[in-house]
Order: C-alpha cells, then structure tokens, then sequence
C-alpha cells in the first residue's frame, strides 16, 4: 500500500510539473514576444480630458459650456453578438475633471424608446439600456472600477478584481448622476469623487474605456474594441485617459459611517420572551494614501443585508453562498482570488457565522490596495465574540500580489483563525494555512494559467495537509477549452475556507471523516456564430471531473454533454446528457425515517431540456426539466420561474424548484419542493421595497423576508426589515423580527 501511494504521489507530482512547465513556458514566451502581436488599445485610442474652473451641475442636461469645449470620443464599435462595424445606435462620450470630481458624460442615442429592467440599485444593469465606464486608475489591467447607470438613472457600481473574477456588484461608494430624456436620445451626466478611486499621485494617463447596452437591438458597444470572446469590460482592452494635468495629491480623507438600530423579536419555537434591543455601532474609511485604503468597524451589523435564494441540496456536500457584507468587498479580490472554484482557503461567510446562526462581530481592520504600482496588498483582523458552543475567535489574513509581464501575477497568502477565552489566546486551538500562487494571463488574454500551492496547520501537526493545483485555459473566437487538475490531502484543514468535498459525513457513526482526494477537470465549448436572422451563436458543451482516492482507486465521476443556443432576441436554449458514477464511502440519507443506501458504486445518468425567454419582454419565463436515473433509483427535476415586469418601477417573479425522487423498497420515496416569490418595487431611484417568501420542503421552513429602504441622502439609508419563519408543518411561528436601521455616510 505504501509503496503504491508513493507511485500516485509521484505521477501527481509528474502531473503538476508538466503543467507547470507549460504554463512557465507560456509566460516566458509572451515575455520575449514583448506583446506585439496586435495592436495596444491605449495607443490608439485616445480621449482627452480637460480641466475646468466651470461649475458643473449633475442634472443630464449637458448645459454647460465645457462639455462643448472638451473632446469627444469615436465612433463606437460593436462587441457583442458581433466585434465588427460601428454600432447602429452611437454613444458619444466627454470628460472633464477638477480638483475634487472626475466628471464623465454621455449622449446614448435610442431612437427614442429603451428597455429599463429596474429603477433598483445594483439591479439587472446588463438587461436594461444602459451607459458605463470602466477604469483602471493605476494601469494594472487586471483590477479596477466599474461605474453605471441606466437609462431610467439607476446606479451600479462594481469592482472589477484580477483576471477575471465576478464582478463585486455589492461594493458601494458615493458618486452622483441624473439622466435626461430627449426625443430620440438620453443623456447621463455622472461626478465620480477622486477620492472614491483609488490611484497612484503623479500619474495622468489612466486605463478607460467605456460600454453601451442596446437592448432594442440586444447589441453591446464599447469605444475602445474588445473581440467578443471576452467581457465588455476586460481592462486588458482599455483605452487612455490622457488628463490635461496632473490630479490634485490626494489630501487624507475620511469617512464615518455610523449607524443605529433598533430591533424587536421572538424565538416562538424555544417559547422565549419577546426580544427588544437597540444597538449602535460604526464604520470607518480612510485613505492613507491614493490607491492605498484602511476600512474599520466596530460592532458591525449585517441585518440589511440581502437574503440567500434557498437551494435543494441532493448533494453530498456543501453549498456555496456568496458574499454579500459590503465590508469584505472592496479589493475582495486580494483574498477570493486564491484556491479554486471549490477549493478556497479564505472564505469570507466564515467570520461571524456558527453552526449556521450568527456569532457578534466585536471589530475589524482591513487594509487593501496597491503600495506600488505593480504590489498589491491586502490585511485583514476580525474579532468576534464568545456563543454557546464556541470560544471568542481572531481572524488574521494577510496577503500580497505582484504583478509580472503584461498581466501576470505571483501572490501570497496567509489565513490564521486562534481561539481566546477571557482575552487569553488557547495555544492549541488555532489553524493557519499559507499559500503560493503563480497566475498567468496573456497580454491578449486568450491564454491563462496557474500553479497554486497551499499548506495548512493545526496543533496537532498532521502531514497529508497540502493542496496543490495547476490550470491551463484558451479561449478564441470559437473556442474555449482547458483543464484542471487538483490535489488535496486528507489534512488540508482550513476552518476559514470553504472545502466541500474533503468532509464526507458518515450516518452510521454520526462523524464527519475527512477523506484526501484528486479532480482532473477538463472541458471544451465550440461557439458557432452563423449570420443569421435567429441565432446569435449555438455550439456543444462538454465538461467534466474525474475524482480520485489517495491511493488512486475511483472517487467520482461527473460529465456533462450539452448543446446551447444562443438567439438573436436573447432567448436561450440547451438540452443535454448528464452522466455520473460515484463510489459511496459510507451510507447516505437523502430521504428521512427511510433506509439509508448503503455504501457501493452507483453509475446513472439523467437527460435535460433548459429554455429562458426573451427577457425584454414585459412577460418573461425561464424553465428546466431533467429525467433520469438517480443512484439506484430516478429522479424528475424541474425549475420554473414566471416573472412580470411593470417598467421601470416594478418587477414581480414566481420560481418554483420540485424534486421527486424515487428509490426501491425501503429506501423510500419523496417530493421536495421549494417555492419562491419575490416582489421587488422601486419607486423611484431613492425608494424600494423588496420581499422575498421562500417555502422549502427539504429544511422544514417557510420564510418571509421584506425590506424597505430609504435612500435619505446620497449613501446614507433608513431599513426597516421585517423577517418571519414557520415550519412548513402546521405553519407554526418559529421566530419574528422586526429592525430598524439608520446609516449616515459623513466626511471628514
């Protein structure tokens, strides 16, 4: 046995090393090659910004006389569903700056007519027409900030973090800007402070570029070309922002963002009193320097916080939720980014969460951005308090990145979680992990790649404790193809991580046993992109991951077949064949008070049929049905979603999620349904009100969430939020709620 597990270390090893090769002989390449291969965008396109003494009002009117003064941008160009030609419905863009604003302003013409999804913030941008400027202020090309608005004045702002990553739609900062209806155009006016951005004194060219969404005719533009393999907002494609000056030095700035809360509620289900509290609490942002930010906050409360959309869980592991808590998204990046798409070492939703039920923030400190222009960094310290069941807990992350060759970067890590009881630290109780990372990413960014290393610690000094990963990616106009291959020991414990499938809960026992494991992760995608009247592109999908034990003997199996079409009217379709094999190491329990199945091999397979609607339209809907074996049994999955849109204000949606599933004899039977509505009015770009109800079979829980927020002034908000939960037997009352919060964002 031994002698067998040294010959897969081996071949892993083997494996990671020629794909590190690979990936090293990449970057080596493109290093020699100096990126001459096409030409650089900030070279071509160019755009001008004047400074002005002028008093600019943001009203969308474009009234003042500097905007007839400064340049005007070109022609844009069409980027998707086609990267050629100048778009049918032009955008013409003028910049103008002064000590304190960045002010941009655009005339979108529309013929007249726009499709607006929300009047919400942070709302289904992409869907409405639309206007918005990505910049990159230290000319990184990997990170910087997303700025938009739509054509009936909703705000989006985004973090665009490096290489790629999701979008931080959650991130907020202040800024200003209206829009003007006209005949048959919009205008938008928008005054980003500088002391918003985060950027190097001394420099005054900056990345920029900047994207139109047509949705009449479902075309994006952008001014400076970016082929439309990639996101519309891929910094690697920006143009130049050439100010006529140096910006001001960025004076010390600092904001305050106090809060108070008042709260009344009941646990029905433990029969305990009526609950009625208030509290206060404060978060702070100071800018130490122009691209370098310190983000404190002392008894936070996360109560307005959006709600998770409930999911069925017929897995074996984990289900991953995003981050949602405004204080751990600015430079996000500079944590998430590490690990892989199920492996991460850091994650977030850790900290302040136990057991599933909230555990008190005391505090926090993060410091995060560039030192450098090519170093970044990121500190992180969180405190939070004692719970029944667990000590008090201080969260330590540190991590920096250095950017190599055009877009490329190496980067560091290192996670500690230590337990206090009574302000003394318990020397045994604490895990840390350190990793290295190398990303590649072309010049051109048809090429990515990495080789990850990780190592955790425990008091009890376990060996097995690594995780180690290398990718390779392509991607072209037609094609996008890559693979993955991982390896995590049965000791790669990372408490403040998020590792699924190393905990594998044994029933009979009633433990958890950690089991190490191997993935290889290959896939490929062909885009045909017909001229045609219907389709804007179609083409099969085929992806997969093979997993296997510490000794090599199989794991699982997931492959997936499918075929997608993409049509002109946004609509979309796929149908597929979803294979899979598993190799149970111990019994499992999907359905209660039935016999478990036992531990063996189960190979099954499943077919599927997905379509979404055009989702212009005032009724929209979105289904998919699945048929198939499951394990030893079948399984009938369906996913309906209805939704009514009332432009611009309001949008109403029905979903509903059934599983049956079916196994022989004694292992039972069962339908799980989970059903939720959502209700989600603005009534005008300050007022909204948004209730989710989420009825689940599978957790025994009906839910009732209901927010109205008051945009009082610009970042400052009054929520009252209302929550409720019943049992979905008997609709007993498990607990209610009731919170007012107040927030005031205050410079100093």
């Amino acid at each position: 046995m031994d002698y067998s597990y040294r010959k897969q270390s081996q071949g892993r090893q083997l494996l990671i090393i020629l794909i590190g090769v690979l990936v090293s002989l990449l970057a080596v390449g493109e290093a020699l090659a100096g990126g001459q291969d096409r030409p650089d965008n900030r070279e071509v396109f160019v755009l001008e910004a004047a400074r002005t003494t002028d008093e600019i009002t943001i009203d969308g009117l474009l009234d003042e006389g500097a905007w007839m003064e400064t340049a005007v941008t070109e022609s844009f160009i069409n980027q998707w569903p086609v990267d050629s030609g100048r778009a049918a419905l032009q955008t013409e863009v003028r910049i103008l700056y002064n000590a304190e604003f960045l002010y941009i302003s655009a005339r979108c013409y529309d013929g007249g007519k726009s499709v607006i999804q929300s009047l919400r913030r942070d709302t289904r941008f992409w869907g409405s027409d639309g206007f918005s400027v990505a910049i990159d202020p230290v000319n990184e090309r990997t990170n910087g900030f997303l700025f938009a608005v739509n054509a009936g004045g909703a705000q989006s702002e985004a973090l665009l973090p490096m290489n790629g990553g999701q979008n931080a739609w959650s991130w907020d900062t202040k800024w200003y800007s209206e829009v003007s209806r006209h005949a048959d155009y919009w205008t938008v006016e928008m005054a980003i402070p500088f002391k918003s951005l985060r950027y190097e004194d001394g420099v005054q060219e900056w990345g920029i570029n900047f994207i139109r969404n047509d949705m009449q005719n479902n075309y994006y533009s952008t001014w400076a070309p970016v082929p439309l393999q990639f996101g519309a907002v891929d910094l690697g494609y920006n143009g130049r922002l050439r100010l006529a000056g140096t910006p001001d030095k960025s004076r010390r700035n600092v904001v305050l963002i106090p809060y108070v809360t008042g709260q009344r509620s009941r646990n029905h289900a433990d029969g305990e009193p009526v609950d009625n509290s208030a509290d206060v609490g404060l978060d702070a942002k100071v800018a130490i320097t122009s691209s370098l930010n310190l983000d404190l906050t002392v008894n936070p409360d996360f109560s307005n916080v959006d709600v998770d959309q409930q999911q069925t869980n017929l897995t074996r592991f984990s289900l991953f939720f995003p981050e949602r808590r405004n204080f751990f998204l600015e430079n996000s990046d500079l944590f998430s980014s590490f690990g892989i798409w199920n492996v991460r070492p850091f994650f977030s939703r850790r900290i302040g969460l136990y057991d599933g039920a909230p555990v008190p923030v005391r505090f926090g400190v993060r410091l995060t951005g560039n030192v450098t222009n090519d170093i970044r960094v990121g500190i992180l310290d969180m405190q939070t308090g004692a719970v029944d069941g667990q000590l008090a807990q201080n969260y330590a992350v540190a991590s920096v990145s250095k950017r190599i060759f055009k877009r490329s970067s190496i980067g560091g890590m290192l996670v500690n979680r230590q337990a206090f009881a009574d302000g003394e630290m318990q020397e045994g109780d604490f895990n840390r992990v350190a990793g290295l990372e190398f990303r590649y990413l072309s010049e051109d960014g048809r090429m990515s790649g990495n080789i990850k290393y990780h190592t955790s610690a425990t008091a009890d000094k376990f060996d097995q404790n690594s995780f180690l990963s290398s990718t390779v990616n392509y991607r072209n106009r037609n094609i996008e193809t890559g693979f993955q291959y991982s390896h995590v020991g049965e000791n790669f414990i990372a408490d403040v991580g998020f590792v699924p499938r190393l905990n594998n809960y044994d029933p009979v026992r009633d433990t958890t046993v950690r089991i190490g494991y191997e993935s290889y992760n290959p896939w490929f995608i062909y885009n045909f992109r017909p001229q045609s009247s219907v389709f804007n592109m179609h083409g099969p999908r085929t992806w997969g991951v093979l997993t296997r034990n510490p000794d090599g003997s199989f794991n699982e199996l997931n492959w997936n077949f499918n075929y997608a079409f993409q049509f002109q009217n946004t609509a979309f379709m796929r149908a597929g064949y979803r294979l899979q094999e598993v190799a149970l190491p111990f019994a499992i329990d999907f359905i209660s008070d039935s016999e478990p199945l036992p531990a063996a091999r189960y190979s099954f397979g499943s077919w599927s049929v997905a379509y979404n609607s055009d989702g212009r339209k005032a009724f929209a809907w979105r289904g998919e049905v699945a048929y198939g074996q499951f394990y030893n049994g079948t399984r009938l999955f369906t996913n309906a979603q209805l939704s009514y849109r009332r432009q611009p204000w309001g949008n109403i949606s029905l979903r509903y999620v059934m599983n049956r599933i079916e196994f022989p004899g004694a292992y039972g039977s069962t339908t799980l349904h989970l059903l939720g509505p959502t209700i989600d009015i603005a009534f005008n770009n300050r007022l909204f009100w948004t209730s989710f109800l989420q009825y689940n079979t599978q957790a025994e829980n009906f839910n009732i969430n209901s927010r109205l927020q008051w945009r009082y002034k610009p970042m400052s908000d009054l929520f009252i939020v209302y929550s409720d939960n019943y049992a979905t037997e008997g609709f007993n009352v498990k607990n209610r709620g009731i919170v007012f919060k107040l927030t005031y964002w205050l410079n100093v």
